[in-house]
């Protein structure tokens, strides 16, 4: 488990994370996007590539952050988007 600072990646806007994927380790590099709804924005870690979503779970968990991409989004167990908006 890694120990992470969630406002340090926010005040980044990017953080380098290893992730499996297709059958090998790889360093993808997230960006922090913001994702508009009704009720106000909220963070995502979010990347281009296309990753199992058995790893967007594991990093969404890891980093306490919503993560997106082509695949879907993953958010930490238990947490929804109106747990991220006061991060904005």
């Amino acid at each position: 488990m890694v120990a992470v600072d969630k406002t340090k990646i926010l005040a980044e806007g990017k953080v380098e994370i290893r992730v499996h994927r297709s059958g090998m380790w790889q360093r993808l590099v997230f960006l922090i996007k913001k994702i508009e709804t009704p009720a106000g924005p909220y963070p995502v870690l979010f990347t281009d590539r296309v990753l199992d979503f058995k790893e967007l779970a594991r990093i969404a968990q890891e980093y306490d952050l919503p993560v997106q991409t082509p695949t879907g989004t993953a958010f930490p167990k238990g947490k929804t988007p109106a747990d991220y908006r006061s991060l904005v």
